[in-house]
């Protein structure tokens, strides 16, 4: 405890110094009252498991843009208050009719992703394509679905099994984020035809959702440094004992709390070289959509560093006080996070999970695609976590002591990043997931 005492106040001195050079007060520290507080909030029963696209999720929104005003954070240029509300269109198919050589196409040797127009095909109005037997099914959907062209694709039937397991993913409505253009892309299980003809006419619903968004202006106002998490989760589940709330208090409700403990700690610093953005991302657990549109708003050149914190109320594997970062290897972030912890409790290390890409498993994925080193602080044991995506995960299975831990090892190891003193390298886009 005396050591952790010593690191604490020398951390208070050194960023002082570091962001006021004078006329410092001591700034305000993360600590175990105000994480319970704001973790039991975000994880009772009354936010149902804040799911988004409810009612429920709209409830976790503005508990967080509340305390996100009283840290005193101003709002994202162009936006009235905290909240950074967009629209998602749903985008399925209403009415269909395709024939190939004259003959009807069957309800299951087809679907489609759509953009919101109707389809009047011929062959002489498309561009076609194939995935034949012997391509890589999963690279050339990737490549079609991808494309901003349409595109009428035939399927090899040598391909029937993993295009049923498509189709089954894909009856879903198509969901595209506001501002996105999207081509129609069709694919049909069937050999190529010169002679065919295809209407669908999609059904369309809009849907709004809201990201939570804070900033502290720096000094450099054109760089940078992302603190997020997202804070929706699962919401509703079936009963296990009775219990049907999927209250997500690690899976997300921790790295939410991380969040605006941070801000208030980086506010109560004075101005930063660079400018601080803290954001609260809607529908991770439906696709990311959340970070999908944020990305959108900015210049990625001018975003210095991504910290994403995901699941952090557990201790990892490796014991209390260490941290894993996903993609350690992108770019040089997680060495410069782990040389600052040098001499603390605190230790930093590469993600124990690379089997499972966890690098695109989060909200950071968007933005790292476009280079930005964006990358995920986590410190629990997914491997083995009992309360992954179930109604058990609670405010009780939380280690409280080791969540604040780790709020103040993020804000030491930030400190050359926020400072402008450390830049860390891009993530070479040419290596995608």
């Amino acid at each position: 405890m005396r050591s952790s005492y010593k690191i604490n106040h020398l951390l208070a001195l050194i960023l002082c110094f570091g962001f006021l050079q004078s006329h410092c007060t001591t700034p305000y520290e993360p600590n175990e009252e105000s994480v319970s507080e704001i973790l039991k909030t975000l994880s009772s029963d009354e936010m149902r498991g804040r799911q988004a696209l409810t009612a429920d999720v709209a409830k976790a929104e503005d508990f967080i843009a509340e305390k996100f005003n009283q840290a005193g954070l101003s709002t994202f240029p162009g936006l009235s208050d905290f909240k950074q509300s967009f629209s998602l269109t749903e985008v399925s198919i209403g009415n269909a009719s395709l024939a190939l050589e004259g003959q009807e196409v069957g309800d299951s040797k087809f679907f489609a992703l759509l953009n919101g127009e109707n389809i009047t095909w011929n062959e002489a109005s498309i561009e076609t394509s194939v995935i034949s037997s012997g391509d890589n099914f999963r690279q050339k959907f990737r490549e079609y679905s991808s494309s901003e062209q349409d595109y009428l694709v035939f399927v090899d039937p040598s391909f029937s099994d993993i295009f049923g397991r498509y189709q089954t993913f894909f009856s879903r409505p198509n969901r595209i984020i506001e501002g996105e253009e999207n081509a129609n892309t069709l694919f049909i299980l069937a050999k190529p035809s010169t002679s065919f003809s295809i209407k669908i006419i999609p059904e369309i619903h809009q849907k709004e959702l809201a990201n939570v968004v804070g900033v502290i202006e720096g000094k450099r106002k054109d760089e940078y440094v992302l603190f997020s998490a997202h804070h929706d989760h699962i919401g509703i589940r079936t009963p296990v004992e009775g219990d049907s709330v999927a209250n997500g208090a690690n899976d997300n409700a921790s790295g939410v709390t991380a969040v605006i403990e941070l801000a208030k700690y980086f506010k109560s610093l004075g101005t930063p070289e660079r400018t601080l953005l803290f954001v609260t991302f809607t529908a991770e657990e439906m696709g990311g959509y959340g970070s999908t549109y944020f990305s959108k708003q900015l210049n990625p050149d001018e975003i210095m560093a991504m910290f994403n914190i995901e699941m952090i109320g557990k201790p990892a594997v490796s014991g209390p006080n260490t941290a894993w970062i996903t993609g350690y290897e992108r770019s040089n972030f997680g060495e410069l996070l782990s040389k600052s912890a040098e001499g603390t409790i605190y230790e930093f290390y590469p993600d124990p999970y690379p089997q499972q890409n966890l690098f695109y498993r989060s909200d950071n994925a968007t933005l790292a695609r476009l280079g930005v080193p964006a990358h995920t602080i986590s410190t629990t044991p997914i491997d083995v976590d009992k309360d992954y995506h179930e109604v058990s995960d609670h405010f009780e299975t939380i280690n409280i002591s080791h969540l604040t831990n780790t709020i103040k090892a993020i804000a030491k190891a930030g400190y050359g990043i926020v400072s402008g003193k450390d830049t860390p390298t891009r993530v070479d886009t040419e290596l995608v997931d």
